[in-house]
């Protein structure tokens, strides 16, 4: 669970295209560290990897690896891959792939996507060792993303037109189920990240429900950088004991 929740904040939301500014990647990688914060206790536990390149071929190819630190390996090791091929020309997911390695276990989620007449349909598998392969159909009327390529998608956002309407909802198609996903605009704010930096931030805040009825997670605060470039800066998310934050290391 703790980990499943240090998924969905480091990995953000998103909402339709019709808020979205005409931004092209270049081959990029950004790190960030993941931090456990209860009371005074401040504790770097994992360190995250998120890139993207340019394949050539009409797509890009993108990639998020997570790894806990020694100290958390002796309660609960993790090494896990998120992969997302995006379609370049719509910047929308073909295909996402999450490779889990966590204390001592392997899985495996695979969604494929497809857009027929504005619906967007994902064919989902599951490969648990010792189980049956699982596979699930999902469906949603407009774009839906996965947990890794919505990270692009925030970065290409029109924040002037979300302060202007105040909220925008998409879906995401997870391995096994789809979530509706909410982004409410804050404002700007000045943060410091851990380096002691300060920079200039849109804060948002994202709400997930199932089905738009019961609520999957608590609400994550994030904020972004107000350059042209829309580098997440932050992010922070409550847990059962206390709260993790990712950071962007410079």
């Amino acid at each position: 669970m703790l980990m499943k929740r240090i998924y969905i904040i480091c990995v953000f939301a998103l909402m339709g295209m019709g808020v979205m500014r005409g931004v092209d990647f270049t081959d990029e990688s950004l790190d960030y560290q993941i931090v456990y914060h209860w009371g005074v206790l401040w504790k770097h536990a994992a360190n995250a990897t998120i890139e993207i390149k340019d394949s050539q071929k009409g797509h890009y190819d993108a990639r998020l690896y997570a790894r806990t630190l020694s100290w958390v390996d002796k309660v609960y090791d993790v090494r896990d891959t998120l992969y997302a091929t995006i379609d370049k020309k719509h910047f929308v997911p073909i295909k996402y792939m999450k490779a889990t390695h966590e204390k001592g276990r392997h899985s495996w989620d695979i969604v494929e996507f497809a857009v027929a007449n504005g619906v967007t349909s994902g064919h989902c598998t599951r490969i648990r060792p010792g189980k049956d392969k699982m596979e699930i159909d999902l469906s949603t009327q407009g774009d839906a993303y996965d947990m890794l390529s919505v990270f692009y998608m925030l970065r290409r956002l029109d924040m002037g037109r979300l302060e202007r309407e105040g909220k925008y909802e998409t879906t995401i198609f997870s391995g096994k189920r789809k979530e509706r996903l909410e982004i409410k605009y804050v404002g700007v704010e000045d943060i410091e990240l851990r380096d002691k930096s300060i920079h200039n931030a849109y804060h948002i805040k994202f709400s997930f429900t199932e089905e738009g009825k019961t609520k999957s997670s608590d609400d994550i605060d994030t904020w972004i950088s107000t350059d042209e470039a829309h580098i997440p800066l932050m992010l922070r998310g409550s847990l059962p004991i206390g709260e993790v934050r990712v950071c962007y290391k410079r």
